[in-house]
């Protein structure tokens, strides 16, 4: 079969493999990392949700947790992840090409500490991605995140609360040496 008659679409249509380019689905910010969608939370008979996230130089994702699983496969770049052993939280650096698999309810955390960006494929639940979408703010492909208002931080943790999301207070990020602002 010639490239020319492969359907290139985003637009789901049953029984019909679809073919995804970055970006089709737009850019969310996360508060310091972005997503993109490759398989959008509500796509029929999926049951899982896949993003491309990039993690920024310098950019954490605090300490948190939530029954959904999900999955890492480091594209590039490197980061460093809280991994949960019975009590005990330590960091454990993930390079690219190696997978990290975090297991619901599992307090986990993402520091990139590096000077380039961690971009990673990530498989979660259609739960965790429309969350995501509902916390996430639009933004252009390598722009900029911009900080976020107290607003912004209320609606991320009444979205949190919504979901039955572990939000971890400042003084237990600062324990690991994730600064809140």
């Amino acid at each position: 079969m010639k490239e020319s008659n492969l359907r290139k679409t985003t637009d789901p249509i049953e029984n019909t493999t679809q073919f995804v380019h970055r970006g089709a689905h737009g850019v969310l910010d996360v508060f310091g990392p972005t997503v993109e969608f490759l398989i959008l939370p509500e796509e029929p008979d999926a049951g899982y949700c896949v993003m491309i996230g990039t993690v920024p130089p310098g950019v954490s994702v605090p300490l948190h947790s939530h029954p959904d699983a999900e999955s890492f496969y480091i594209l590039s770049g490197s980061v460093r992840t809280i991994d949960q052993r019975g009590d005990t939280l330590e960091w454990r650096t993930v390079n690219a090409g190696e997978f990290a698999h975090i297991p619901g309810n599992a307090k986990h955390a993402w520091q990139n500490s590096s000077n380039e960006p961690s971009v990673q494929l990530i498989r979660t639940t259609p739960k965790l991605g429309r969350f995501s979408r509902e916390i996430g703010r639009p933004v252009s492909a390598g722009s900029p995140a911009k900080p976020p208002t107290p607003e912004d931080l209320q609606h991320l943790l009444r979205t949190a609360g919504k979901y039955g999301y572990l939000m971890a207070s400042p003084e237990e990020n600062a324990a690991l040496g994730i600064v809140i602002e």
